[in-house]
């Protein structure tokens, strides 16, 4: 029973076991709840997802589920209509629209020609006036208008009938939780959520905490006397160093880099802040308004050491010329390429990763992209929940890279 929906999930990387899916099928044969498709819907979410960054996923599945099933039940009709249609027209039809059904042809006319039509469409519909669907005018449809009374609403198990002209999506069509998937762009909780992976917490110091467990093992090695224990407290002393692009294509994502600022000062008692344009050149600034406050990055590079862990934060849209050519800026002449820049970052700082606002989808379609990405030894990640995420885990350890 519903393996075929446990295996959808499955297929989509949902991380639900076999487990939870004995305990759903417990649960339906304990008659947990009603029997509805919407108490099915939340008996599944509730049995099978443990993490809210999976809900929506969830919910497109459960909609294609669903969509795929009631599909495949009406174009299996019986070639006469079925004995719930009759009794339900009968309960709810006037005098005058049998009257109107029987100068037609009949229930009997009017089922062959539902038949005929379902058989013509081959996709999901709604609104209009002709095909089988949602909210529109057709005789054959539910939850809209029906604009004559030679038709039936596909509306069997509801206890009472369509309205008409009403909103026919369903709760997991909602995309109610679409804001926690984690493919999706940011907010500030989520980027503080994101960003807390990348906590190093160590003891250094003064013993200024109770340390419990070497207070318990102290006292029951010293015969039963009362022996106290202190530690250093445990602070995150992770480093940070971030270089935003600032200028440009950049604008776009003005919103979001602010609120990663935001979250990053936030979390990180140790942190640094630069700006560049484009590509890192001989200089860098200390205040978004281009030009001013101008740093040498040489004295950047000598101030910062090793353990600082850098990220960039930038499109990478630009001309190749930027990066690969000396002269190649377009604000000034720079003396050396902004590669060899670059490269003086990478070997500086083993622990290195570039963040991209823009879709990662279409970063193969810019050169300039590529070319980054490559420097970084695929350490380029997307600004959404999941890619901040591998990031972090990048920044720990450099062998996590990131495949589109």
């Amino acid at each position: 029973m519903f393996l075929d929906f446990f295996l959808l999930l499955r297929q989509h990387a949902l991380p639900v076991t076999l487990p939870e899916y004995l305990t759903l099928l417990s649960a339906l044969r304990s008659n947990v709840g009603s029997t509805t498709i919407e108490d099915f819907y939340y008996l599944s979410k509730t049995t099978l997802i443990k993490h809210e960054q999976h809900l929506d996923l969830y919910d497109r599945l459960f909609g294609e589920y669903v969509t795929g099933k009631q599909s495949e039940q009406v174009t299996n009709l019986p070639e006469v209509p079925p004995d719930w249609l009759i009794n339900t027209l009968e309960n709810r039809l006037t005098r005058e629209e049998w009257e109107a059904i029987e100068a037609e042809g009949g229930l009997d006319a009017l089922w062959q020609q539902f038949r005929e039509l379902l058989n013509e469409q081959d996709e999901r519909h709604e609104g209009g006036n002709r095909w089988i669907g949602a909210g529109g005018s057709s005789p054959f449809g539910n939850s809209g208008i029906i604009s004559s009374p030679e038709g039936f609403n596909l509306n069997p198990g509801d206890k009472e009938p369509s309205t008409g002209s009403r909103r026919a999506t369903k709760i997991w069509e909602d995309r109610a939780y679409k804001n926690l998937d984690d493919n999706v762009e940011l907010n500030t909780r989520n980027l503080k959520m994101a960003l807390r992976r990348l906590r190093i917490l160590t003891r250094e110091g003064v013993d200024d905490e109770l340390d419990i467990n070497g207070t318990i093992d102290s006292t029951s090695r010293n015969a039963g006397l009362l022996d106290i224990q202190l530690q250093p407290s445990r602070r995150n002393q992770v480093k940070v160093l971030m270089l935003f692009d600032v200028g440009g294509s950049m604008d776009e994502h003005i919103d979001l880099c602010s609120q990663l600022f935001s979250a990053a000062r936030y979390q990180f008692k140790h942190l640094e802040f630069l700006y560049f344009h484009n590509c890192v050149y001989e200089t860098l600034w200390k205040d978004n308004q281009r030009r001013r406050d101008r740093v040498p990055t040489w004295e950047v590079l000598h101030k910062y050491t090793k353990d600082y862990k850098v990220i960039f934060v930038g499109d990478a849209a630009m001309s190749p010329y930027e990066i690969t050519s000396v002269k190649g800026s377009i604000e000034h002449y720079n003396e050396e390429a902004g590669l060899i820049w670059l490269d003086r970052f990478k070997t500086q700082y083993p622990h290195l990763v570039w963040l991209n606002p823009s879709i990662a989808d279409y970063w193969k379609y810019t050169q300039s992209t590529k070319l980054i990405r490559a420097w970084s030894g695929n350490r380029m990640f997307p600004l959404t929940l999941n890619g901040l995420e591998q990031a972090m885990k990048s920044l720990k350890n450099p062998k996590v890279v990131y495949t589109p």
